[in-house]
């Protein structure tokens, strides 16, 4: 099939706004389309050859038979309107598959593709009862913006994100108000290129809510005034929506990716909840050894094959040719293909969780000195008879810096699997860790810690890490998370603790899968922070992006284990 490109083609919304896409179609006959919406500059994407494959070749799609079309957002490059963060994607998207219909070229089927934010514009449409609309492909995304996002599962604010993500798009803003016009100072430009120059420096500043990535302010001042969970986040939470999505989805996923949870959650979500059978039965699930804009498999200090890169563009012609055209593949589609860590392989599965999944608890215990690799803290199968306790001491001075793990900017030794050599050293952090393995021990599925804890504080933090101890002595971070202890029964619904009182919390910790080899070793780490990753707790029990860092409070805190204190680390184990 030959097509007919067409550059910046406009489209009226229903409100008056016009928006551009890029287009190709076919010079005659019809063809099913595939629709992107992006507010990253459609030839941007064109031109960078697909962000790092984590969308699938524009030629691939062309050359099996689709039309596409690639549409910036509102208020983004070449479309009108101003843009905030979600607001418009639902209307603004339908308009979009509406145009598309009464094209010439169309005959009648809408698939939408597409990573990050245009994966939410592809979960906005699969939410609404959108006539055409026959298959969504969201990569590395989530219906989620609060615990999907933003901020973390146990209610820590997301910082590398938010102030590197907001700088992006404020000083795009900035360019686009300098080249209408309506502006003729370049200082905030300036400024904002700068801090992109070096974006791990402003989230040193405090308080949060004055960083110079603040640009305009605007969304990054709502989602600052609104921590917890509550309506302002409710009313963007399309997780609650799987109910309503009636055409498959076709769910990509990286391991360290900051979606990853909330990624493979949607996927569960659409495959036990979805408003069809097709919905149910026809999703999709695709988890490579990745982070968000990494597909290659290619780290530092991990090195997962040549297998572990990711081509998509295969995978999504045979989902669209299936789902759009009916045409079923030679081989059929797998429903769950997993890359399993350890063995660095990739596998079939039928669904996920995996059917054959058994949680077992880990427990933790030692003789009252875990803190550091070096000390004595151990993870067991048995249930400890003695109880026990564990402490360190948290200064949000000095926290506990990143290494490693699913989060943005895509930095070398910020990102992905990192030897924890850099901090499994300080006396902050615990360590628990199991006895040397004589058989292989899979882990696959969502990871939790289930703790005792106390502080002297009336809030704090309790971070907790999985990770994998080679023979050669290095400890490579598989998932982790943090529970912001006010956020222990609700997100919505803070509650201040008790200094010195216990409490049993759960802290989540994404998803995984590895295989620990023979020789390798378990180990749990536990802390209070993981900087710039989240936002460090301040103790004090107040609005933390309004502290200074003068502000802060010490906080001791101890970890309890053991006799009426059962803490444990609760693996999903898969046994073949």
């Amino acid at each position: 099939m030959n097509h007919v490109y067409e550059r910046n083609v406009p489209m009226k919304t229903r409100d008056g706004m016009i928006l551009h896409a890029d287009v190709w179609r076919p010079s005659e006959g019809q063809a099913p389309t595939l629709l992107m919406r992006t507010p990253y500059s459609k030839e941007f994407t064109l031109f960078s050859g697909g962000a790092n494959n984590t969308i699938p070749s524009v030629i691939a799609l062309l050359n099996a038979g689709y039309a596409v079309v690639w549409q910036d957002v509102r208020g983004t490059y070449t479309s009108d309107g101003s843009f905030t963060p979600k607001a418009n994607e639902i209307e603004d998207g339908q308009d979009a598959a509406a145009w598309i219909l009464e094209q010439g070229w169309s005959d009648g089927t809408i698939g939408t593709y597409g990573a990050s934010y245009m994966g939410m514009t592809q979960w906005a449409l699969a939410t609404t009862d959108t006539p055409g609309l026959g298959a969504i492909a969201p990569t590395v995304t989530s219906l989620n913006w609060y615990t999907g996002l933003w901020y973390s599962q146990g209610g820590a604010l997301s910082l590398s994100l938010v102030t590197w993500w907001n700088a992006v798009m404020y000083a795009a803003e900035e360019q686009r108000s300098l080249q209408s016009g309506e502006t003729s100072d370049p200082s905030a430009l300036m400024r904002l290129g700068a801090a992109l120059m070096d974006p791990l420096s402003p989230n040193e500043a405090t308080p949060v809510a004055d960083l110079p990535v603040h640009g305009k302010g605007r969304w990054f001042d709502d989602w600052l005034a609104h921590p917890d969970h509550d309506e302002y986040w409710a009313s963007q939470d399309w997780s609650g929506a799987a109910g309503s999505v009636t055409v498959p989805s076709l769910n990509i996923a990286g391991w360290y990716d900051l979606y990853v949870a909330e990624s493979v959650a949607d996927y569960v979500r659409v495959r036990t909840e979805g408003g069809s059978p097709r919905a149910r039965e026809e999703s999709r699930l695709v988890v490579g050894p990745w982070d968000h804009t990494n597909l290659t498999g290619q780290y530092p200090d991990r090195y997962f094959g040549l297998m572990a890169a990711g081509d998509l563009s295969e995978t999504h012609v045979v989902f669209f040719d299936q789902t759009l055209r009916g045409r079923a593949p030679e081989a059929p589609a797998p429903r769950v293909r997993l890359f399993v860590m350890g063995i660095d392989q990739w596998r079939e599965e039928e669904d996920f969780p995996l059917p054959d999944t058994q949680y077992v608890d880990y427990h933790l215990t030692s003789d009252g000195s875990a803190n550091t690799s070096n000390g004595d803290g151990t993870l067991t199968r048995e249930v400890p008879s003695a109880e026990g306790s564990d402490g360190f001491r948290y200064d949000p001075r000095d926290p506990v810096p990143t290494a490693g793990g699913a989060l943005l900017p895509s930095l070398p030794g910020l990102v992905g699997p990192v030897d924890q050599i850099a901090v499994d050293g300080r006396d902050d952090v615990l360590c628990y860790t199991g006895p040397v393995l004589t058989e292989p021990v899979e882990v696959t599925g969502f990871v939790e810690l289930k703790v005792f804890v106390s502080s002297t504080a009336v809030d704090t933090d309790i971070t907790a890490k999985l990770v994998d101890v080679f023979p050669d002595g290095r400890a490579i971070n598989l998932c982790d998370g943090i529970l912001r202890l006010r956020y222990r029964n609700s997100l919505s619904q803070p509650e201040l603790m008790t200094p010195g009182e216990v409490y049993e919390v759960t802290v989540p910790m994404s998803v995984t899968s590895n295989v620990f080899l023979p020789g390798h070793r378990i180990r749990l780490d536990i802390s209070s922070s993981n900087f710039p990753h989240y936002d460090r707790n301040s103790n004090t029990g107040g609005v933390i992006s309004s502290e200074a860092l003068e502000d802060m409070a010490v906080a001791d805190n101890t970890i309890h284990h053991g006799g009426a204190r059962p803490s444990r680390l609760v693996l999903p184990i898969i046994e073949r």
